[in-house]
Parts: structure tokens; sequence; C-alpha cells
């Protein structure tokens, strides 16, 4: 199994992995706040902590606000808010809206936005960014195979000259760049030059280009949209997997 498949399955696991994790805390957040009992606290004191910097600088400090307040049966409690903030968002002394349930009053949240959905929020944002590179790697060279076909089928064949054969250095797999067939057609009708690039080869074909004439299928409404036709070429036994540099 190459990197390329490792890293699609593995991305798009962890990715429907955090999703489901985001469903069901927001899940949990919605039967919170449906039974949790409001009341209001107040912010008594500031616990700082370092915001995992190795800088210890005054911008890398974040404070929590520490809460009391006092539930329906009388009993006072204290507790430190799972969100903070530099600077400080509520300063000491100030009135703050709770939500907490009746029989664990140590649950009790600030009644905000970031301190109930915060957690929702930012599974489900990594969640989505690891799936779509995941669905990304499954899905682009199935759609390049798709146009490929299209034009096979669909376009309009024609024959063009064989110019050269150039490195894309945009790709690089260990130091190594693939090859691309670069060809040449002149359209008499609007006698416009058109240059057409293979798609990426993972070894110099120099050598298996006897003939300068090569078949490139394009989009009759738009020659931007073509393939380049090198199924006289030998097949490679094994790809490199690719990444952009």
């Amino acid at each position: 199994m190459n990197v390329v498949t490792i890293f699609k399955y593995l991305f798009t696991t962890i990715g429907i992995a955090m999703l489901m994790g985001t469903y069901y805390i927001s899940e949990s957040t919605i039967s919170f706040i449906s039974e949790a009992v409001k009341t209001e606290g107040t912010v008594v004191r500031l616990d700082d902590s370092w915001a995992g910097s190795s800088n210890f600088s005054q911008h890398s400090r974040i404070y929590r606000p520490v809460v009391r307040f006092t539930d329906q049966n009388g009993s006072q409690h204290e507790f430190i808010s799972s969100s903070g903030s530099n600077p400080p968002s509520y300063p000491e002394g100030e009135k703050v809206a709770l939500l907490y349930l009746p029989a664990e009053p140590g649950s009790a949240i600030i009644n905000e936005f970031f301190s109930l959905w915060a957690g929702p929020i930012i599974l489900g944002g990594l969640g989505i960014v690891f799936f779509v590179i995941g669905a990304g790697i499954f899905l682009v060279p199935k759609l390049k195979d798709r146009k490929n076909d299209y034009l096979r089928e669909q376009g309009t064949p024609i024959d063009t000259e064989f110019q050269s054969v150039a490195i894309n250095s945009a790709i690089s797999v260990n130091g190594n760049c693939p090859f691309q067939v670069v060809t040449q057609w002149k359209n008499t009708s609007t006698s416009q030059v058109h240059i057409f690039k293979s798609d990426n080869l993972w070894y110099d074909p120099s050598q298996y280009i006897l003939n300068k004439r090569i078949r490139v299928f394009i989009d009759r409404n738009n020659p931007k949209k073509y393939y380049v036709d090198l199924s006289f070429l030998p097949k490679l036994t094994e790809q490199p997997t690719s990444r952009k540099q």
C-alpha cells in the first residue's frame, strides 16, 4: 500500500470520526441546554495559565473566569470555566448567566455561545478539513479519468506535432519530478497555435516516441479541455506516489 493510499484512508477515517464526534457532542449540548436550570453567578477571580507556548510572554497567558453561584437548594458552588481568553472576557465581580443540571451542579457552564459550542465548532471544523482532504485524494483521480474518458469518446481527435519531453517541476516524489509530453497544433480556421501537455509520466518517454505526430482529443467548444493520447507508450509497472512541492 503506497503513501497516498494510506493518507486517503487515514484522513477520511479521521474526518468521519471527528464529524461523528461533533454530532454526539452537539446532541449532548442540546440535551444539556434543555434540562439545565438557569441561574446567575459572580466571577470571583481569574485563573491564569500559559497557552502551551515556550515563550512565556504576556500574550501567551490565558485567563479563565472562576465563577461562584448558589444552586436552587441554597448550596454554594465554584467552578473554573473551560474557556479562557486574553484579554479576559470577564472582569472580577461581573455577574454572568449560568446553566447547570440540578443533579450535577458541578456541570455548570457560562451561558454564552462559545462556552457551549466551542467543542463542536472546533472538532467539526477539523473533521471537515480531514474529510475533504481524504475525499479529495479519492475523487481527484476518478474525476480526471472520467474527463479523459469523455474526451476520448466525445472529443474531436486532431493530429498534433511532437515538440519535446518536459519535466514538471511543480510535482516531486523523493526529489524526482514527472515528465510531460508537449505537442503543438495550429488551428487553420483561427490561425491560433495551441500547446498541449500530457498527463504526468514517471519515466522519460523520449526513446519511445518514434512518430512525431501525436493524437490529441479536444473539446470542440473549448480546445483548452483536451487529452493527449499516449496509449502507444509502454505502461509503467508501478507508479510513484506524487505530492506537490
